[in-house]
């Protein structure tokens, strides 16, 4: 249809395109829309920095919490419909041959494949259903077919940066719906949120929640902000009460032509007391404001960072509703509202003097990542001895992370059977017996005793020929308990996610702090290392660390950048400019020209100082500077030497130790009948790439068994690992 036709388009599903045009006497008037701004758009400014803050909402209470599930409930229903009519405009779009190669942008205007179609389809899905506008408004509705479009439509139909496009629009899950996208608010208007508003001080939620204990000398944020940490500020209730809507009049400072002063009804914009987010519900909702308490950090600790964000209201932008699993919660729900506000994140004094001095360093280095570690070896910018030493580090799991690492993943495969446990008590009829529930029954069967029921079979799926199992798992009875160890689950990986990211940044920050802001790493593709060593890059997470100190680095005022592995062969190359062919099992680098003995990786990480960048975004333009390489060889003849070979590799069996999982000797009293003999081959880490995937003790896709043709380098595989190919040539 033309655009013409797309305004004046009935509001109701039903409508069909080609119908005959109604009399022209009877047809309803055409739908207005708001046109363009006639003001000056508002835009931020070139340097304006966005940050993010979270701030936990209190939903205690039932009717509040029953109308956040109907706001979300409602909007979930918007959202699947807005993705169903994505997908079926883009099968059109494709489908139409003749109509792309002609105008491909008019066939998608027609199509609505645009922000404003999107935002026009949700309109008229919000009209037709009566009970949406109870619930939400057309702002959220507006600004959630903003984000179908951008998330599902425009990623689809148009390539990124690297020329990669994302799949067919699909539909969402229920339980992965938990953000309400907000709208910004006015900065041209005062007073102007159309969504979800932040009302209250950070004086006013202090004064309401004071901690009886604290000094009555302190009456303000910035001395609170002051105070040490470990001292108690606020001393909020479980259960935190809404805050209640300003009522009376309130003095305009204006006055009437008879002199008398004016004075206007109070509103949300005169609440001075505790923070609450407040939306003023459906169009129409007649249940009035949902009001939803925040809950603050009580420490003294976190003060100066709420007295960054939340002490200039002025700097408050957006506001967007967001839920999260949480057992313990209500309704199996936390919910938070991250606002947005116009300034940079917070960094503490110490941060920011620690990023001051690393800024200071004029040192220039290079990272190597592997499976298991993480080798930093860094020069003077100048590359003279008498500006500084060689500086090289090494970052590897502690024992004592091993240890916590080992535990938590006996914890979560207890978790992971006691759901399969419980999935196969409530759908019996699913599975098969196992093996020795069969022989139970055969021998029961044989001396004549009755057949015994069985409560939870322990064979596998019941399925077709082909494999597929006669009943999908989504259609499976789930108990409450196994909801419950499920949440719990979630919530576990949630918390190990979080701890991986905390260490993440701390490493960064002392890498950083060390070797300086300019560093250079391999462009590596980690997804590889994935499908070869998993299990070991869970625990070590490299890419994370990777990440993490690229982040850093830009905060310090440096950059790290990445260098291919196909033009530079950091791994493959020596500082004398000569190939010394290595394969994966080579941990030590052994140059026969020059002499030099040192790690691999160190090695590798010290030639990625030397790497220059013909475009510093572009990967494939670095070259291995050989010539600057072969004298900086020279001038830290005897530091490079004891920098490179002073990181010694934790090898195929450390000495950490031996806790309850591990397994003991057949002579030993008291082993545990349980454990197996090669129990501790699955706890011992990945000793960095030198076990590919075809010599594990478990057969992998393409691997072959010839034991015979074993690299000499390699170690030596275990009884049980039958399987073993040529050694991988990194020819990285």
């Amino acid at each position: 249809m033309s655009s013409e036709l797309f305004e004046t388009v009935p509001t109701s599903d039903s409508a069909v395109l080609d119908e005959p045009a109604p009399d022209i006497a009877q047809a309803p008037p055409a739908r207005k829309f708001r046109g363009k701004n006639k003001g000056k758009r508002w835009t931020p400014g070139g340097d304006t920095e966005l940050a993010v803050i979270r701030l936990p909402l209190d939903v205690h209470d039932a009717g509040t919490r029953h109308r956040v599930e109907q706001l979300y409930s409602a909007m979930w229903s918007v959202k699947r419909a807005l993705q169903r009519d994505a997908r079926d405009a883009v099968d059109a779009y494709w489908a139409g041959d003749v109509r792309r190669g002609t105008d491909a942008k008019a066939w998608r205007l027609e199509l609505g494949l645009s922000r404003e179609g999107m935002e026009r389809r949700a309109y008229r899905h919000m009209e037709a259903s009566r009970h949406l506008g109870h619930h939400v408004t057309k702002a959220l509705v507006m600004h959630q077919a903003d984000e179908v479009f951008e998330t599902s439509v425009s990623r689809h139909l148009f390539p990124d940066t690297s020329g990669r496009r994302f799949g067919r629009p699909k539909v969402g899950r229920w339980w992965d719906y938990g953000r309400i996208p907000g709208r910004a608010r006015s900065h041209t208007t005062a007073r102007k949120w159309e969504t979800f508003r932040l009302h209250g001080a950070l004086a006013g939620h202090l004064a309401t929640y004071r901690h009886r204990n604290l000094d009555l000398a302190v009456v303000t944020p910035e001395q609170v902000a002051a105070l040490p940490p470990g001292k108690q500020v606020l001393e909020q209730l479980h259960r935190m009460p809404a805050p209640s809507r300003p009522a009376g009049r309130i003095p305009t400072g204006e006055r009437t032509p008879k002199g008398a002063p004016k004075t206007r009804a109070a509103t949300w914009w005169d609440h001075t007391g505790a923070l609450a987010v407040v939306f003023a519900g459906g169009a129409g909702s007649a249940r009035g404001d949902l009001v939803l308490p925040v809950r603050l950090p009580s420490g003294s600790g976190r003060w100066p960072r709420l007295l960054h964000f939340l002490n200039s209201p002025e700097a408050w932008h957006k506001i967007d509703l967001v839920r999260r699993h949480d057992a313990s919660a209500p309704g199996g729900w936390a919910y938070e509202a991250h606002l947005m506000v116009l300034a940079g994140g917070y960094a503490s004094p110490a941060t920011k003097a620690r990023r001051r001095a690393a800024a200071g360093l004029e040192r220039v280095g290079g990272v190597d990542g592997n499976v298991s570690n993480l080798s930093i070896v860094s020069f003077p910018a100048t590359f003279d001895p008498a500006d500084g030493n060689v500086e090289a580090s090494r970052v590897e799991l502690t024992n004592e992370e091993r240890v916590a690492l080992e535990k938590a993943r006996r914890s979560e495969r207890g978790r992971k059977r006691a759901l399969d446990r419980s999935r196969r008590a409530a759908n019996p009829g699913q599975y098969a017996p196992s093996k020795r529930q069969q022989a139970r029954a055969e021998r029961r069967q044989a001396a004549g005793l009755p057949e015994r029921d069985v409560a939870m079979p322990g064979g596998a799926r019941a399925a077709n020929m082909a494999g597929v199992p006669e009943q999908a798992y989504r259609r499976d009875t789930l108990s409450a308990g196994y909801r419950l160890n499920r949440a719990r689950l979630a919530e576990a990986a949630a918390t190990a996610a979080s701890a991986k990211d905390h260490r993440a940044r701390r490493i960064a920050e002392r890498i950083v702090s060390r070797h300086g802001a300019n560093l250079t790493v391999e462009d590596c593709d980690i997804r590889v290392w994935y499908r070869l060593w998993g299990k070991a890059l869970q625990a070590t997470t490299p890419g994370r660390l990777i990440t993490a100190i690229a982040r850093e680095c830009e905060k310090t005022g440096g950059r790290m950048l990445r260098a291919s592995t196909f033009t530079t062969k950091l791994s493959q190359t020596c500082f004398c400019g000569e190939r010394v062919t290595k394969t994966l099992a080579d941990r030590v680098h052994t140059c026969p020209f020059c002499g030099l003995v040192g790690d691999r990786d160190m090695v590798s990480a010290a030639l990625g100082a030397h790497v220059r960048h013909g475009d510093p975004d572009d990967p494939s333009t670095a070259r291995l500077d050989t010539a600057q390489a072969c004298n900086t060889q020279i001038l830290f003849t005897q530091g490079l030497q004891e920098a490179l070979s002073s990181q010694p590799q934790r090898g195929a069996r450390p000495t950490r130790g031996r806790t309850h999982a591990a397994a003991q000797d057949r002579d030993i009293h008291g082993r545990r009948a349980s454990a197996r003999r090669n129990t501790t081959d699955r706890y011992r880490p990945t000793p960095n790439e030198t076990r590919p995937a075809s010599e594990r003790h478990k057969a992998h896709v393409g691997t072959t068994a010839h034991a015979e043709k074993r690299h000499p380098g390699a170690p030596s595989p275990h009884g049980n690992r039958t399987g073993i190919t040529p050694a991988l040539r990194d020819n990285s």
